[in-house]
């Protein structure tokens, strides 16, 4: 039987209960409150003045060059201001922008000279700055295409994870669904971690798993993974029959790729199969972290095997068989599935983060609500730095 942090059979809370707590984070003793919307507000328009500041810079530039060549003597040039500032703008403005920028700068130097005496020398800077501008409308072009290109493959990155890990509905089998991919590096749209959901004759089965590895090699174990679960989750019996099926579609596709991935590649995964008419939920730990049961009245149960079996892939090298646990799932409470990415996440002095500690004694208005707020956790808990690892979310609540 998988082993509970207190009885989920008698419903009975912990020994140490903390006050309940909300999905809006309502600060209590002793925890740190969620940010709330005035902060929320307050960093966006820190970042909006910072973007504004940005952008006015070249036409500062050419402010300060102005005013410098009027206080100065006349040995004292201000050509690195005007040339500055359409070189700035070229990476953050519009090709018309850079253009303005860039005939502003040259006609104030101009101007500047012509007041005084336009020899050689005012002729060399004039040119000098001609140039920059026309070298800073060739930078503009080129960032925008590359910024294009970018574009282009982020759309093809997202479709093709929609494709192979696509969101699932938010009501599956009568249960209420949420799923989240977080992905550690900003902008990306795939990796290796995985998730489905699947209602089936045999009741509402699911998947929560990560595959070793980074790189086009996981997404194709991904894609392996998803199209056999979806499969023997309709056919097979018993999840561990499904599990047994993954196995050994997960060592075919190993031995295809051949090479390091033929002995080393493995993933971790937890299955778990609901049944239609009974309030439990069976579970088949294959080398993954425990689901967490939260109640409806803010206590959970960490839901753990005493004895799980080896990552998918590597069943050879050991005679543990899969067993099904099954657990009480009462109305009300919500399953929290996650991978490593979550529980490895560290903050600045190394400190792992503990979903079960942090959402122990809070409530949640529905799945959404938790994976948000998990999320946010997080978010806080690994600071600046963030998140080093992807993060797959699934929770799942019977109503």
């Amino acid at each position: 039987m998988a082993t509970l942090t207190h009885s989920a059979r008698t419903g009975r809370p912990p020994t140490t209960r903390r006050e309940p707590w909300t999905e809006r984070g309502d600060a209590v003793k002793g925890r740190r409150p969620v940010a709330g919307p005035g902060e929320v507000e307050t960093g966006g328009r820190s970042v909006a003045y910072l973007r504004t500041l940005v952008q006015a810079l070249p036409v500062l530039l050419i402010i300060a060059g102005v005013c410098y060549d009027l206080l100065t003597p006349p040995p004292f040039t201000a050509v690195p201001f005007f040339t500055v500032a359409p070189l700035i703008a070229a990476p953050l403005s519009t090709f018309a922008n850079t253009l303005r920028t860039g005939v502003v700068s040259v006609a104030a130097l101009s101007l500047l000279h012509i007041r005084g005496d336009f020899d050689a020398g005012a002729a060399t800077e004039v040119a000098t700055a001609a140039a920059v501008a026309v070298l800073a409308l060739a930078i503009n072009r080129l960032v925008r295409r590359s910024d294009q290109r970018l574009a282009s493959a982020r759309e093809i990155a997202e479709a093709a994870q929609r494709a192979v890990l696509p969101e699932p509905a938010e009501r599956i089998g009568g249960l209420d669904i949420a799923a989240r991919y977080e992905a550690a590096q900003a902008d990306a749209f795939i990796g290796g971690d995985l998730y489905a959901v699947q209602d089936t004759p045999h009741g509402v089965r699911l998947i929560v798993g990560d595959v070793r590895g980074k790189g086009m090699g996981a997404v194709a174990a991904v894609a392996v993974l998803i199209g056999a679960f979806r499969e023997a989750a309709e056919q097979e019996a018993t999840l561990e029959a499904v599990a047994q099926r993954l196995e050994r579609a997960l060592v075919r596709e190993a031995a295809r790729r051949g090479g390091l991935e033929a002995f080393e590649g493995f993933t971790t995964a937890v299955l778990a199969e609901i049944p239609h008419a009974d309030a439990v939920v069976r579970l088949v730990h294959r080398g993954h972290p425990g689901p967490l049961l939260l109640y409806g009245d803010g206590s959970l149960d960490t839901l753990k095997d005493e004895d799980p079996a080896l990552p998918l892939g590597m069943g050879e090298l050991g005679p543990w068989p899969d067993r099904a646990q099954e657990v009480p799932f009462p109305g009300g409470a919500t399953l929290l599935f996650y991978t490593d990415g979550v529980t490895e996440a560290r903050d600045r002095h190394g400190v792992f983060f503990d979903p079960a500690d942090r959402l122990a004694g809070r409530t949640f208005h529905g799945p959404r609500a938790l994976l948000a707020t998990l999320v946010e956790e997080v978010v806080r808990h690994t600071g600046v730095g963030g998140a080093t690892d992807d993060m797959a979310l699934l929770a799942v609540r019977r109503p």
